[in-house]
């Protein structure tokens, strides 16, 4: 069992090292204003004038000077190099609700990164803020109120089928897969979406507006979880 650096009923605001809106950190801290940093998010935390709660990582992307600008007992050196400082963020932090900064825009490679992490540790509930977008994994039941007309894209990181209500083109049918059908582009003409899934695997795009709507979906206790994969 993994113990948790950082515990807390209320959602938590993890900071990358990717590209960080100008205004990413604040929307996150207002929502979840615990503040973690993976890795060298470290360094745009202290760019941000927030020190982290804690900073998780293999510690190969924080320069000495800002290693020495946060206090030692709030440094958490992970060293193995078997996943990435997001992952292991994830299993060292215990929230109902993690919002992730700092973790798209840079490179593609850490962007896939990242979503693979959202698929593996299927039973934690994480939105990603993106520039324009909020992405999150689908648990098994989800249903939002977000603006009429707003995009709701979804792809497949693994073989499910998902049902719905609310979208302009249902997707009972389809067969999600990564090298199959996908769900880029749909629209929910009325702003209410249901959406059901047989398993994990499917991830959701929608405006950045879209945020506390999506946050308070996930954490509504009929949108449920997926159990936890064994190690």
């Amino acid at each position: 069992m993994t113990l948790p650096i950082v515990q807390t009923l209320e959602p938590i605001t993890l900071i990358g090292g990717g590209h960080l809106g100008p205004d990413d950190c604040n929307l996150a801290l207002k929502h979840a204003p615990t503040l973690v940093a993976a890795d060298g998010g470290a360094h745009a935390a202290l760019a941000e004038g927030h020190i982290p709660q804690a900073v998780i990582g293999d510690f190969d992307s924080i320069s000495a000077s800002v290693r020495n600008r946060i206090p030692p007992e709030r440094l958490f050196p992970i060293p193995e190099q078997d996943s990435t400082d997001f992952d292991k963020a994830l299993r060292h932090l215990s929230t109902p609700l993690l919002l992730g900064v700092g973790f798209m825009g840079r490179r593609v490679d850490h962007q896939l990164a990242v979503f693979n992490a959202l698929i593996r540790r299927a039973e934690r509930a994480v939105v990603l803020i993106s520039e324009r977008e909020v992405i999150f994994h689908a648990p098994p039941k989800l249903t939002l109120d977000i603006a009429p007309g707003a995009v709701v894209s979804i792809f497949p990181l693994a073989k499910t089928r998902a049902r719905s209500r609310g979208l302009e083109w249902p997707i009972d049918a389809v067969p999600f897969a990564p090298d199959g059908a996908i769900g880029t582009s749909n629209r929910t003409p009325t702003g209410r979406v249901e959406i059901e899934v047989d398993a994990p695997g499917l991830l959701i795009f929608l405006p950045r507006e879209a945020l506390v709507p999506v946050m308070q979906g996930l954490q509504a206790s009929e949108s449920g979880r997926w159990p936890a994969r064994e190690e």
